[in-house]
């Protein structure tokens, strides 16, 4: 079981703090020959797998990496196009590392914004009077929760689906925020949270409760 990660949405749909906890690790790395085995596009300025799924290699898993060297977006370490250097005989063999892309901080910030959009539509959409809105969405490999103060902060945790004790988490963090970035008297509402204080206790918090600590009853 395991926490992944941990967003703080502000009453405006901003995020103000995001810590990535744990992100389990699928990249697959294999040598080739020419021609490349597997079809390739460019997608969001990324070259990712689009068909010939095999040895781990998954349809949607990105080039994260040739010949040791990262890979940055759809260009090579060296400034050279990925599809265009893989298309080059004379670059066989060549050792490719694919896996999930790992989201920038543009795309976290406006992955946050939509899912605050997403809160309030459910709200909306709710047939009882003064829902709070989404509280969790589960998926086969994770579970996204959400806990929404009287203030309209949100705070989000995406954990393991077996991982218990999340809805005493969510409120540990929010004592977490109170007690280190409210009473922070260099910290502004509503603004990013950058508080050492702040991120050693969260960080505490979350080993102890994917080791089942005692915040409260399980989720």
């Amino acid at each position: 079981m395991a926490i992944f990660s941990v967003y703080v949405v502000n009453k405006a749909g901003g995020l103000i703090y995001q810590l990535d906890h744990y992100a389990p690790r699928a990249d697959t790395e294999k040598t080739f020959s020419f021609p490349l085995d597997l079809v390739l596009r460019l997608h969001d300025e990324r070259v990712v797998v689009a068909f010939g799924q095999r040895d781990g290699i998954r349809v949607g898993h990105a080039v994260l990496a040739i010949n040791g060297a990262e890979v940055n977006g759809r260009f090579t370490a060296d400034g050279k196009d990925v599809l265009e250097f893989l298309g080059n005989p004379a670059n066989y063999p060549v050792s490719i590392r694919f896996g999930r892309h790992r989201l920038s901080s543009n795309e976290k910030l406006m992955l946050a914004s939509m899912f605050h959009s997403l809160f309030a539509i459910g709200s909306q959409l709710s047939p009882e009077v003064g829902s709070s809105g989404i509280e969790m969405l589960e998926t086969d490999t994770f579970k996204l929760h959400c806990f929404q103060t009287l203030t309209g902060i949100k705070f989000m945790v995406l954990a393991d689906p077996r991982q218990t004790g999340i809805d005493a988490l969510l409120r540990k963090i929010y004592e977490i925020y109170s007690d280190f970035a409210l009473k922070n008297p260099f910290y502004s509402l509503e603004m990013p949270i950058r508080c050492e204080l702040f991120d050693q206790n969260l960080k505490l918090a979350l080993e102890v409760a994917e080791k089942a600590g005692p915040f409260g009853p399980a989720s």
